[in-house]
């Protein structure tokens, strides 16, 4: 019991610290979020995301970055707020895939990106919009959110509504 309570609080106090630090200094205008966690099976993840687009009839989101990138964590940061996350949680089913750190040798889940088409991640993150079906919607754009952290909000509201709305 004690050893679960202590646990418990343990947990609390690495999400509490892990927020903290995802604020920043704030000497910025966007928000951050930590949210490429490790999963056990990514390609598992994106499975069950397409599934659910399938079922929902919407579109999947995959980004792909880290926690360590301030751009991955801007990108992140813009899906939790109202707007564009709302926007996303209607047209969308969203995954993030946590990818190490591919540009010193240290990249996870780089087989998942080669199975929608991409040979190398340039930057981090990489967000591919695709169909149910697993169709890459944005192949010649999904390296180019690497400035995720520069861009305006309206500028990823609008990419990403026209990615949902887009044709196969």
């Amino acid at each position: 019991m004690i050893k679960a309570i202590v646990s418990g609080l343990l947990a609390a106090l690495v999400v509490i610290g892990g927020a903290a630090l995802g604020k920043g200094d704030g000497d910025h205008d966007y928000p951050e979020a930590r949210l490429y966690d490790v999963s056990e099976n990514a390609m598992a993840d994106v499975d069950a995301a397409l599934t659910r687009a399938a079922e929902n009839n919407t579109r999947v989101l995959i980004a792909f970055g880290a926690n360590w990138c301030h751009d991955s964590r801007a990108f992140a940061g813009w899906t939790t707020s109202e707007r564009i996350g709302g926007m996303i949680s209607e047209s969308y089913e969203l995954v993030f895939v946590n990818v190490g750190m591919p540009q010193q040798g240290d990249g996870h889940n780089q087989h998942v990106l080669q199975r929608f088409g991409i040979a190398e991640q340039e930057g981090t993150p990489l967000v591919l919009a695709a169909t149910a079906e697993g169709e890459v919607l944005n192949a010649d754009t999904a390296q180019s959110w690497r400035n995720a952290a520069s861009r305006e909000e309206d500028a990823i509201y609008n990419e990403l509504v026209m990615l949902a709305d887009k044709a196969p």
